[in-house]
């Protein structure tokens, strides 16, 4: 009897998105998309040459199969080359990246899909591949050394989300947030990485914070100090502050603090930890000087979960206040708004953006019930209808409506409603102003939502 049987095979897999896609898209969603397409059809061209197939596209992100890992790997790095060329003369915030990892596993077959665990390690390695790079497993590495000319650094072991063992990983060494391959395929491109020349201002760029509460269910609450305190800064005229995309590409990684500095091109690194237990919170924080690596600043901070606004103020305060003693009171006080003041609502909207970072369909799902659930409990909080809306944006991107007439009039109440509330919220203009512009074609309004939002810069 066979009709039963689950059939399987040995495969090479290759997982790919764009990193900071959701990013492009806020600033130019008909733009990136289009580029995206373009990039495809020269990307999908290489994949055919390397042999590979097709399985399935997920929004920016892709799966392709190969019969040989040494095609899957020389396909991907052709790919990173293409893609280094195209990028150039483009502004560094405006370069399509992609990330891609590579795994040899036993696979399941399930018509033309394929799944299991040598699909998830794939996809995996992936999401800690840095832009413009490629991680691969050691089950690729053992099959590829020496049959690739290409150079790769051993990552260690690797715990992978959803996997139960550690996966031992390598990345292709990076130039220039591109694939460094041997001259003979890529002679432009081996220059070694120059440091990023320090801006004329007080620069920082805000680490991940460790969640240290031995729950990684809360992992979504360490991200939100971290991106909490990244907005607070942000919000000094006077200061360069790294985006959230670019600072978080670091995230559950050991890192080199001047290595860091370099590549981001700032003066000081803020890192730290987060616990929250039994009702109480700790944060702890140093600043670090990325030239010599000297401690500037370190300090922790305790108090109740109530009080993880006024924890976060006085973080971001005491960074400003060894950054910028000329800061003046009133743009302290502007820094120090908030979104909103009720704690639940607080913690439902960061377990949202938690979901709405992982790009597919299921977690922009679970994203939208937490955005509603955080207006429930705060009907006047704009930034989470501001990101509601942008859900129904992205679910019309990826084709992933069911009712498209309501679920976009759903999506555009959303975003008007972020704009009547937010009108000194910087997300909320932006994010509704650029769904309206894409789920109602109210271009002309959109286009001011966002200019409102540029003067509040």
């Amino acid at each position: 009897m066979t009709e039963g049987r689950v059939h399987r095979r040995l495969a090479a897999i290759l997982a790919a998105d764009v990193a900071g896609y959701s990013r492009l898209m806020g600033l130019d969603e008909v733009g990136t998309a289009r580029t995206l397409r373009e990039h495809r059809k020269v990307t999908d061209a290489l994949v055919a040459k390397h042999g590979g197939r097709l399985v399935k596209t997920m929004g920016d992100g892709v799966l392709l199969e190969f019969p040989s890992v040494v095609d899957a790997v020389e396909c991907a790095v052709a790919v990173q080359a293409v893609m280094a060329e195209r990028n150039q003369g483009i502004t560094e915030d405006r370069r399509m990246l992609f990330r891609i990892g590579v795994n040899l596993g036993d696979i399941l077959i399930e018509g033309d899909d394929i799944l299991g665990d040598g699909v998830n390690i794939a996809a995996r390695l992936e999401g800690i591949a840095e832009p413009g790079g490629i991680c691969i497993s050691s089950s690729a590495y053992d099959q590829v050394r020496g049959k690739v000319v290409v150079a790769f650094t051993d990552l260690g072991e690797q715990r992978l989300k959803n996997i139960d063992r550690p996966v031992r990983a390598y990345a292709a060494k990076q130039s220039d947030c591109r694939a460094t391959v041997a001259p003979s395929l890529l002679p432009s491109q081996l220059e070694v990485r120059k440091p990023l020349p320090l801006p004329d201002k007080p620069s920082i760029a805000v680490l991940p914070f460790q969640n240290m509460s031995g729950d990684p269910e809360q992992e979504y609450f360490a991200d939100g100090v971290v991106e909490d305190i990244i907005t607070a800064l942000s919000r000094f005229k006077s200061l360069f502050v790294i985006a959230r995309n670019s600072s978080f590409t670091y995230k559950g990684k050991a890192v080199d603090i001047k290595q860091v500095g370099r590549e981001l091109g700032v003066r000081y690194v803020l890192e730290g930890s987060v616990r929250k237990s039994a009702g109480r919170v700790r944060i702890t924080g140093q600043l670090i000087d990325s030239a010599t690596g000297a401690h500037v600043w370190a300090d922790r901070f305790d108090g109740k979960l109530e009080d993880v606004f006024e924890l976060q103020d006085q973080v971001t305060a005491s960074v400003l206040g060894q950054l910028m003693t000329h800061v003046q009171i009133a743009e302290i006080e502007r820094a120090n708004q908030k979104p909103t003041a009720n704690l639940d609502a607080y913690d439902c909207y960061w377990k949202g953006l938690a979901e709405h970072w992982k790009f597919t369909k299921s977690s922009h799902e679970a994203a939208l019930a937490f955005f509603l659930q955080a207006i429930d409990f705060d009907p006047g909080f704009a930034s989470a209808y501001a990101f509601a809306a942008l859900i129904y944006s992205a679910r019309k991107h990826n084709r992933w409506m069911v009712d498209v007439a309501q679920e976009t009039a759903d999506g555009a109440r959303l975003a008007r409603r972020a704009i009547e509330l937010g009108q000194t919220d910087e997300t909320a203009q932006c994010c509704g102003g650029s769904v309206l512009a894409y789920l109602a074609g109210e271009v002309e309004f959109a286009a001011e939502c966002i200019r409102r939002r540029i003067a509040m810069r």
